[in-house]
């Protein structure tokens, strides 16, 4: 039986610590849908399409990785999806808490549906796209944060909302 995996986020924009779970990721499942969700709540950097073709960008060397989107509830789209596993990557305890209550919630609405919680590397384990955007709104450099090409983008996003 082939397992496919859906890592759902914002990815408002893909970091170095979102790449270290989604290749870790690849190596453990057969398939992994990154999965781009729709926040009505949030104000994103970028649109939907843009972050999906940032992800398709940076993992075009995954061939098991396929990026894609929705908004609703999780468990409906690993359905959809057929998948059997949700993974969620946690940086800290901070994270565990609400990652946990999310679990149960989805384990309430389908049994069938797993939640892998995925520790980030060490190095990664302080970074969150939102500080991403805060560095670079102040100046800051963040080529350590975020691969060339997504720097390079969040660069130009600037730009054009100092105009």
């Amino acid at each position: 039986m082939l397992i496919t995996a859906v890592y759902p986020g914002s990815f408002d924009p893909v970091t170095n610590g979102h790449i270290d779970v989604i290749e870790r990721s690849a190596r453990t499942f057969d398939q992994v849908i990154v999965a781009v969700v729709r926040n009505a709540s949030k104000s994103p950097m970028f649109s939907i399409d843009e972050r999906m073709k940032l992800l398709t960008q940076v993992t075009s060397h995954l061939s098991n990785v396929k990026v894609d989107h929705f908004e609703g509830l999780l468990v409906s789209y690993v359905r959809a999806c057929n998948a059997q596993v949700v993974i969620k990557g946690l940086r800290a305890i901070s994270d565990f808490e609400y990652e946990f209550q999310m679990a149960l919630m989805n384990r309430t609405l389908d049994s069938e549906v797993e939640t892998l919680f995925m520790m980030t590397s060490n190095r990664y384990s302080y970074l969150s796209s939102s500080l991403v955007k805060e560095v670079a709104r102040l100046g800051g450099p963040i080529d350590k944060l975020v691969p060339p090409l997504v720097v390079a983008e969040v660069q130009v996003k600037l730009l054009h909302a100092k105009h």
